[in-house]
């Protein structure tokens, strides 16, 4: 019983540790391109704020992306004419990054010709697409699912500060912003 019990606990201790292991680590670089051919170096190019950055490397996982966009832009992005009393600004880098590893390498032109034509030209300077090696993302991000998304937000320096995965959800949006006001 009782190394049933221990069992356990160490069972539960490496689930909760290891799907949040990278927080506090420092963003592997990472080099991609945007929608308008631009070319980013993450973090060295987004140091001077915090940044989120959703990334996802199957085609499910981008499905579920996509649900990310309106919300985070409306968040995040979005800046109205006419702001309302409770209106607040956030000074914040957002990229979504589709990654094009392994076979997919080769969809990589046609894919982003196609995107450049659908997205929302709002979301255009948003969207990064990065072209290589997955291996070293998925270490030291802790990509252990392939369907589905993985969100950061990394902090002026590049040091991740807050990770979570899965379609979008309100509280998960909660807890990016309730971050990015402190």
């Amino acid at each position: 019983m009782r190394t049933t019990c221990y069992c356990l606990i160490y069972f539960l201790i490496f689930l909760c540790t290891g799907a949040y292991a990278q927080v506090g680590s420092q963003f592997p670089d990472l080099e991609g391109e945007t929608l308008l051919n631009k070319q980013v170096f993450i973090p060295a190019d987004t140091r001077e704020k915090y940044t989120l950055l959703g990334m996802a490397y199957s085609k499910k996982s981008e499905e579920d992306l996509k649900t990310w966009f309106n919300p985070i832009y409306q968040k995040f992005i979005y800046k109205p004419k006419n702001p309302g009393l409770f209106y607040t600004e956030y000074d914040v880098n957002v990229y979504f990054v589709p990654m094009f590893t392994g076979v997919k390498k080769a969809a990589y032109g046609k894919v982003m010709k196609k995107m450049k034509s659908k997205t929302d030209p709002k979301l255009v300077p948003h969207i990064m697409f990065y072209k290589g090696e997955l291996k070293k993302y998925k270490e030291a991000l802790d990509f252990e699912k392939k369907d589905v998304p993985y969100f950061f937000v990394l902090d002026k320096k590049g040091k991740i500060v807050f990770a979570t995965s899965g379609s979008y959800s309100e509280n998960k949006l909660d807890e990016i912003e309730e971050l990015l006001e402190e």
